[in-house]
This record gives structure tokens, sequence and C-alpha cells, in this order.
């Protein structure tokens, strides 16, 4: 088995307590396989066969249940001869795949290494403390393409590398709160380029040049305005036809307003006509709704991915594939396409990067790649743009001020 460059150079650098950081599609998930069975486990994949391990020690992958369920890292296990069981596994040894869900069932493992799929140990919740308690007995590697937007998103990985006795100690050296609030908000943080330097020492990048090229269009839809002032200024729910409660029911019915435009449904449309294969991503089971029908009306087959349906993609040679963000942007790969759509866009920028890094793999056949994304000139969808373009989560509570 052969690595390429930018893989073989990450796993030179690579240690336990590191965060191997990569785009979407660089092949993160081998160099980490690569990194235990040579590096943890004395093995060699590099010669003209594979050479067992000569220190074997148990390898638990925690990653998302999309990655689970869809048997992703087995796949990715089979050239170095691994799977998760013990007969089939080279060197005896256990191997476990599950989500972050289910991550406390392995508080109490020691001595085996641990392969943290994305970053999801931010905070103080219990995600982020069972992966501390497991790193403070085990050896292991975090892999992610975005790990952290700010500075307390690394607080876990930090104390996990024994830099900080525990989030109290980051934030009595490190963080200054505003005064004034009902609830702990950072002003700003201290001693920042110590805070870079302990970044760095921990920070693995992967840079790979893909031959692949990604071209974003913003496409703009009509919205009515009327409605959208009755929403705004009135603060009148014109889908329940009662006051609105607060900015969540606002945004929301203000995204509905926008996202049901006939105009933006049309554009949709042209799209479709004009590819033979797309992904679709879409937020909300009203998105959906009009997706299916307008896909029915034209005869194109379909399939979907969502918290009703798990279907794959079809095996025809025209189809469209509704996919809701948060069930799957991340965990699986289309190299059939070249195109994606994003009927709405999601208030998360990392969720955005991912689900953007479906189809921008490093074996995909195509040169260039097409993302279309559908909005408008209204206020809440240009106020999410705005934070996408800045890479951040977009802000209800702060988009009321600008209303």
């Amino acid at each position: 088995m052969e690595l390429y460059a930018h893989q073989k150079k990450a796993l030179d650098r690579l240690r336990s307590g590191c965060i191997l950081v990569g785009g979407v599609g660089t092949g993160k998930s081998r160099t980490a396989l690569a990194y235990y069975y040579c590096k943890e486990c004395k093995g060699d994949i590099f010669g003209q066969s594979i050479e067992p391990m000569k220190s074997p020690k148990d390898l638990y992958i925690i990653t998302t249940a999309r990655k689970r369920d869809t048997l992703e890292w087995d796949e990715e296990m089979i050239p170095f001869l691994l799977a998760p069981t013990k007969t089939a596994t080279d060197g005896d040894v256990r191997i476990v795949v599950d989500s972050w869900n289910n991550i406390q069932k392995y508080k109490d493992v020691r001595d085996a290494f641990f392969i943290f799929d994305e970053q999801r140990a931010v905070g103080s919740g219990t995600w982020a403390k069972t992966f501390i308690k497991i790193a403070k007995n085990n050896h292991w590697i975090m892999l992610s393409a975005t790990p952290g937007d700010v500075w307390a998103d690394y607080i876990p990985v930090f104390v996990a590398n024994g830099f900080y006795k525990n989030k109290s100690d980051f934030a009595r050296k490190h963080i200054v709160y505003s005064p004034f609030t009902k609830y702990p908000k950072i002003q700003r943080y201290l001693d920042t380029d110590i805070l870079e330097s302990r970044r760095r020492a921990i920070t693995v990048t992967m840079k790979f040049k893909k031959e692949s090229e990604q071209h974003h269009k913003l496409l703009y839809a009509y919205y009515d305005r009327e409605a959208m002032q009755k929403l705004a200024k009135d603060r009148w729910n014109i889908y329940t036809d009662k006051p609105i409660k607060d900015i969540s029911e606002l945004c929301y019915a203000m995204r509905r307003l926008v996202n049901t435009d006939p105009s933006r449904i049309d554009i949709f449309r042209s799209i479709i006509s004009s590819t033979k294969k797309a992904i679709v991503f879409y937020n909300f089971d009203y998105e959906l709704e009009l997706l299916r029908n307008t896909l029915r009306e034209m005869g194109v087959i379909f399939s979907e991915w969502n918290g009703h349906n798990h279907e794959p993609i079809p095996s025809t040679d025209e189809w469209v594939y509704l996919v809701q963000y948060n069930a799957g942007a991340e965990g699986w790969n289309c190299v059939e396409t070249d195109t994606m759509i994003f009927y709405s866009l999601n208030y998360s920028y990392k969720i955005m990067t991912q689900a953007a890094g479906r189809i921008d793999r490093m074996n995909t056949p195509y040169t260039d790649l097409y993302y279309y994304k559908l909005t408008s000139a209204s206020q809440i969808d240009g106020a999410i743009a705005k934070a996408l373009r800045n890479k951040r989560t977009f802000n209800e509570k702060q988009f009321q001020y600008q209303l």
C-alpha cells in the first residue's frame, strides 16, 4: 500500500496527542490508520508485503454515527488487513468503531489507541469530559478539517495534553469575561502567543493541492417583501396567524418565507434540467416536500438521506440525492457527480464545509466541481451568508439587534 506525499509527511510528524488537520477528502483516515499500525504497533506497510505488528494494541475509533453505520472505517482498514473483529485482525487486537454518542462506554479503557474522528470534544459537556478521561489513560490522535473557531474550542485538547489542569485553570490564565452579563461571555483572551505556540505543538496539517477546483455560484431568488415586513416589523407569524414569541420563531418564519418562494424552485428546476446527477442539501422538512414534488413533476429519479429515510444513491444514469444537512453532511462521499446544490444555507460554517467535501475527494474524476448556493437579497439570507463568509456560525440572538 502506498501513501501520498502529504500523508507521509504528516505520518512523520504525528505523535500521540496531536490533531491531524486536513481538508475534507485529503485522506486523514488512512493516515491515522498508518500511524496506528506503523508508529503505535510497530508494523510496516511500506515494503513488498505488510509486516505484522510487533507491539499490537487495541484500537478504538470514535466517529460520527453515519460513518459507523455506513462502514466507512471498515473499508479504510482493509489495506491494513484489519477489521472490527478479533478473529479477522492481524495481531489479535480488539478493534471497535463507535459514535460519539456512545463515548462514555469506553471511559475506563486503558493502554489502547484511540482515533477521535472529527472535533466533537468542545465545551465542558459529557463528550469533552469523557474525552479527557480517555486521553489520560491511552494514546490518541484527533482528526479534523475544522478543529476550532475560537480558543475555547481547544480547551479539552489542551487539557488532555497536560497544558492545563482543567477548564478553570485555562480560564484563569487566558480568559477575560465581560462584566454585567447574565451568563459568562468571553470578552477577550490573554497571552495568545502562548496559545498559538501550544496549538502549533499539537497540530499536524496535511497540505495537499487537489487537482480539482471548486466553483461556487451564488444564485439569487426573489422573496415577498411585504410579507417579510410583516414578520420583521409587526412580529406577526403569517403561518400560524399568531404573534411571534421569540427570535428563533422569527428566524424560522423568515427563512420559510424566502425558502418557499416560487422563484427559488424555478432556479432549482433549471439547474436539475441541465445536469444528469446532483446532490442537494436542505435544512427543513417543508423544503424536502417542495423538492420531492418538483422532482416528481419533472420525472426525475431521486432518493433521500435524512432523519426519516436512509436511502443509497440511485444506481441509474440520472438521479438527484436529497440530503438533510444535520443527517448527512459528513461520513460519506460520492465521485459520480460534479454538481452540488445548497437549496438553502446552513447556519454552521463547519457543516457547510463538510457538506461541500462530499464530492471533493482525492479520487474524483472531475477537474471542475460546481456548487450552486441558492439565496435571496433578504436580510435573513444576507446575515447568514455574511457569517459563513467570515467562517462563523450564524447567531440568531445577534441578528435580532440588526433588525
